[in-house]
């Protein structure tokens, strides 16, 4: 059983792990956004997600934390000075993952992870659909009878169908 062993291990031996997400860490914090694989990307937002959390109680212990996994001083300044103030009212939801299809080689699940500085679009369509419906009353009523008429005209059509050419002349 593996109680209480948390975290995916990748095939990979624990020193080749560890560097692979320095690197990738590292990479994210540069870049604000990387493609790779799914379980890659779920393991790195526990990591970033901490570094953000560091970056933003700003003390120089923290910022040797910080420079304890991310090995460029330059991604620790831009972590420290720009993308952890960013986040300062949040609590914690600091990266995303979008699945991004299969790769072509092995056909293993590709994800983006990137930064939320900005709310995902969902929401931004949820506002819209608010605004649909409180629509005045009378507009939509009146699109309404128009689409109702035309359905009338088109059963009395195919009423007459029905009849046959001779009977449908009667009733006209």
């Amino acid at each position: 059983m593996r109680h209480h062993k948390a975290g995916r291990k990748l095939g990979r031996q624990s020193s080749h792990r560890v560097s692979m997400f320095r690197n990738m860490v590292t990479s994210f914090f540069d870049d604000e956004r990387i493609e790779t694989t799914d379980a890659k990307a779920k393991e790195l937002r526990k990591l970033a997600e901490k570094m953000i959390t560091l970056g933003k109680q700003g003390s120089l212990h923290a910022r040797r934390h910080a420079l304890a996994v991310i090995k460029d001083r330059k991604v620790v300044k831009k972590l420290f000075e720009d993308i952890a103030p960013r986040f300062q009212e949040r609590q914690g939801g600091y990266t995303r993952i979008f699945k991004a299809g299969y790769r072509p080689g092995d056909g293993a699940l590709l994800s983006v992870i990137e930064l939320t500085s900005k709310p995902p679009p969902a929401k931004k369509e949820k506002a819209k659909t608010k605004q649909k419906a409180s629509r005045p009353k009378s507009a939509s009523k009146k699109k309404e009878s128009s689409k109702t008429s035309p359905a009338k005209g088109e059963k009395k059509e195919k009423l007459s169908r029905k009849k046959g050419p001779e009977e449908a002349e009667k009733t006209k």
